[in-house]
């Protein structure tokens, strides 16, 4: 069975897409309100910034976040695994 995938017209930084994806509409809505705010916070430290200005940096901003979580995931495995091995 093929996974529906969802629409959601959502506004980013005063931008209005319509974006698609494999998860519900509720999900898009919820990932761009993230990003929009991220931004905006941005903005805020930083007014004369241009809008791909302020995009690049959530990007890294955002990619700095997922790298640690996936380092401490790791660890973490890495501990439950070590536990299990005793």
């Amino acid at each position: 069975m093929e996974k529906q995938k969802g629409k959601a017209i959502v506004e980013i930084f005063g931008e209005t897409y319509t974006l698609r994806g494999d998860d519900d509409p509720e999900t898009i809505v919820r990932v761009a309100a993230f990003i929009d705010k991220r931004m905006k916070q941005i903005a805020r430290s930083n007014s004369r910034l241009s809008p791909t200005r302020i995009a690049v940096l959530a990007a890294l901003n955002l990619a700095e976040e997922y790298l640690r979580l996936e380092k401490d995931y790791q660890e973490l495995m890495e501990m439950i695994n070590d536990e299990k091995c005793k």
